[in-house]
């Protein structure tokens, strides 16, 4: 207890220096506010003392913003081709159907009959496939988190994910052609 209130007033006392060095080093302020945060929740999970917590904080921040910009940045398929292709893939329709507020029934009824689908495909997929999909995209893990977690490499993980993705856009795309079929 006593760590934990002394850790805090030390970050207290450098919050706004701290917040204004990842500020200057980051381009978007939900991504700074998103660093700062992990780094207060990384103090708190620090078992050993901190004897200089306001060097730890920066060092830590740093650390973050660099993986952050190593980290690659997945894009749709349909953000990298001309608009005249962009019916050719529906992960963006798919994705705001199933994780957008539904505004009609119709559209209560469509984002339960997805997510039914995207069960049904998910199940059939092998489990290590599966599990990397759904952890990653569905959980919110980072993939070095996940190979933590299951002793797999980064780079397996990343092609059990592709795997996965190809296989349930395969499965969707013919869900997508049968419910926009005119």
């Amino acid at each position: 207890m006593a760590q934990d209130s002394l850790l805090m007033s030390a970050l207290s006392a450098c919050r706004s220096k701290l917040s204004a060095f990842i500020r200057g080093r980051t381009s978007v302020r939900e991504d700074a506010d998103d660093i700062l945060q992990e780094v207060t929740y990384k103090l708190m999970q620090v078992e050993q003392p901190v004897e200089n917590v306001a060097a730890w904080l920066f060092r830590a921040a740093r650390n973050e913003m660099t993986d952050r910009a190593r980290k690659k940045r997945e894009l749709p398929l349909s953000a990298l081709l001309d608009g005249d292709d962009e019916a050719d893939f529906p992960e963006d329709e798919l994705a705001e159907t199933l994780f957008g507020v539904p505004e009609t029934p119709e559209d209560e009824y469509l984002k339960a009959l997805l997510w039914e689908e995207l069960e049904e495909a998910l199940a059939e997929l092998p489990s290590a496939q599966r599990e990397v999909f759904e952890k990653t995209e569905l959980l919110g893990y980072s993939y070095n988190e996940l190979a933590e977690e299951s002793g797999a490499s980064v780079q397996a993980l990343l092609s059990r994910k592709h795997k996965a993705v190809l296989s349930l856009r395969t499965r969707l795309r013919s869900l997508y052609d049968e419910l926009t079929a005119e």
